[in-house]
């Protein structure tokens, strides 16, 4: 019998998730990615805590009016942006069951670009 996409998703992200967890110096960048918006989050999983977060909801990247991949390269820098005030360098990426390509890839390397390492 076929999995669904969403079983096959979290497979995939319960894999992931047995060997990437976060810690206050290096969290966790989680990502959620729905039909029409991404979103994403800084997680310290020993205590339990989002850090920081960032969507394409937020008013300022909402407002650019940009296609999807643009506005997921958009949250990475204020992801990256957000990191940086808190005092995080460098992070552990979950990309959420999904492939790393098109605005998961995007996202990444808007974060990179902002300043994170991982």
């Amino acid at each position: 019998m076929a999995l669904s996409k969403s079983d096959r998703r979290d497979r995939i992200r319960f894999r992931i998730r047995k060997t990437v967890s976060g810690t206050a110096q290096r969290p966790r960048l989680a990502v959620y990615r729905s039909n029409k918006e991404i979103y994403a989050q800084l997680i310290d999983d020993v205590n339990g805590t989002t850090i920081t977060a960032a969507s394409s909801r937020d008013k300022d990247i909402d407002a650019s009016k940009v296609n999807k991949v643009e506005a997921a390269k958009l949250v990475g820098k204020a992801i990256a942006e957000r990191a940086t005030k808190a005092g995080v360098e460098t992070v552990s990426f979950d990309r959420g069951g999904y492939l790393y390509h098109g605005r998961v890839k995007s996202l990444a390397e808007g974060a990179r670009e902002g300043g994170l390492k991982f």
